[in-house]
């Protein structure tokens, strides 16, 4: 094990799983208000949020301002969802991109009258220690 820089149990244990299937079912998943949101992430990533959020017609949630320096990026992917930062507001149609900073008080809307589906992902900023 030493002369291959590997734990002794990566050489006796048993073979690791190199492929996990997680069902749409199993990811953590919560309502907001009226809108669905669940994690794309079914393992803890440090720094990395990843949600798929579902937003019935009109429905609107705020987000959670995170610590100084994160970063979010919100793609639509069906629909409309309008992006409210600090003030000002974008509107994003499919395949749309808006990156801002989160840490900034920010919320969303769908402003279309079927179901809007948008990707959310923080890039938490580094904690100083």
């Amino acid at each position: 094990a030493t002369a291959l820089q590997v734990p002794l149990e990566e050489l006796i244990g048993p073979e690791r799983q190199t492929v996990n299937l997680y069902r749409s079912a199993s990811l953590p998943s919560q309502l907001r208000g009226k809108v669905r949101v669940r994690s794309l992430l079914p393992e803890s990533v440090a720094g990395l949020q990843i949600d798929r959020m579902e937003f019935p017609p009109g429905a609107y949630m705020a987000g959670i301002p995170h610590t100084r320096g994160t970063r979010e990026y919100l793609t639509c992917e069906i629909g409309k969802v309008q992006l409210s930062v600090d003030g000002m507001a974008w509107e994003l149609g499919p395949g749309d991109v808006l990156v801002f900073r989160g840490d900034q008080k920010h919320g969303y809307r769908n402003l279309s009258s079927d179901r809007t589906v948008a990707y959310s992902v923080v890039a938490f900023a580094p904690v100083a220690v």
